[in-house]
Parts: C-alpha cells; structure tokens; sequence
C-alpha cells in the first residue's frame, strides 16, 4: 500500500491539532490483506494517524465582544522587583499573571489592553491603583507587556476596553 507517511507537524500558538484514524473498507481479499499488512507496519512504527486537522482557537467568549471603549493613552509596566510586593487589593505582585493597575476601575474588572503600535492584544485583571507617573493611563504586569509587545520599549500607546467588571 502506498502513500502512507507518518507527520511530526506541530500546530501554530493556541491552535491544537487533532489525529484523524483513517478506515479502510477493502473490497476483496487480496486489498484487506494490503490494509492489515499496512496497518500493521504503521502501529509498529508507532504511528496510526493519516491524517492531520489544526483547529483554530475557539472565538472570543461573548463578554469580550460586548467590550466597550474606556480610554486610550500611555501605559507601562511593572518592574519585576516588585514580585511579591502586595498590591492595593491586597494579593501579592506576581509579574507572570495577567494582572494591571488602573486609577479607578474595580479590583477584579477585566479590561482587553491593545498595543497601538502592532495591534496585539491581551486581557487583564485589575489587582492594583496606579500608574502613578503622570500621564500615564494603566500599568500592565510583565507578562501583559510581553503578550502585546511592549517589554523592549518599556512603554507603548494602548486602547482600553471593558470586557468585564
């Protein structure tokens, strides 16, 4: 039996890639020994799967399509020395969680941060007050910044939308 192959494919970020077992239906003898035969050289080869499928990640739930605009301006980050550090609401700075400070939106509000620049964007929890630099309008965690682009730089322009909170 030809055109059998094995695939070491690996799916994009966030995408998932599933194993499709093909089945074979002969139509005589000599074909169904052909397919045993085949099968068996692959499950001995440890590979069964003929067929690959990359599945998209699934579409943003409905409250981020609901999402409305609350401002756009300067943000920046957090250093990483202040892991640990408690915020305003209490819980300890973790820079690797998605987390931001905003001056008056509610602890736990969730707000999609998009970097101007190169249209990345990332969801955030607000888990602290600030930024207090002037002029500036969120402070993002070290993992925000590095979702949307913006830990070379240490500062970019973003649009902020509510999707929750």
């Amino acid at each position: 039996m030809t055109g059998l192959r094995t695939h070491n494919r690996k799916p994009r970020p966030g995408h998932v890639l599933l194993a499709v077992v093909a089945a074979i239906a002969p139509t005589s003898a000599g074909q169904a020994q052909q397919a045993n035969e085949a099968a068996g050289t692959m499950a001995a080869n440890g590979a069964v799967a003929t067929a690959f499928v990359e599945i998209a990640p699934a579409a943003a739930p409905a409250a981020e399509a609901s999402a409305r605009l609350i401002g756009s301006g300067p943000a920046s980050y957090y250093s990483n020395e202040l892991a640990g550090a408690r915020t305003a609401s209490g819980e300890a700075f973790d820079p690797q969680e998605l987390t931001a400070a905003h001056r008056t939106l509610p602890f736990g509000s969730l707000v999609r941060v998009t970097n101007q620049s190169n249209g990345r964007s990332v969801v955030v929890r607000i888990n602290d007050r600030g930024p207090f630099s002037r002029g500036r309008l969120i402070d993002v965690s070290y993992a925000a910044a590095d979702s949307i682009g913006m830990v070379r730089s240490g500062h970019a322009n973003v649009t902020l939308e509510l999707v929750e909170g």
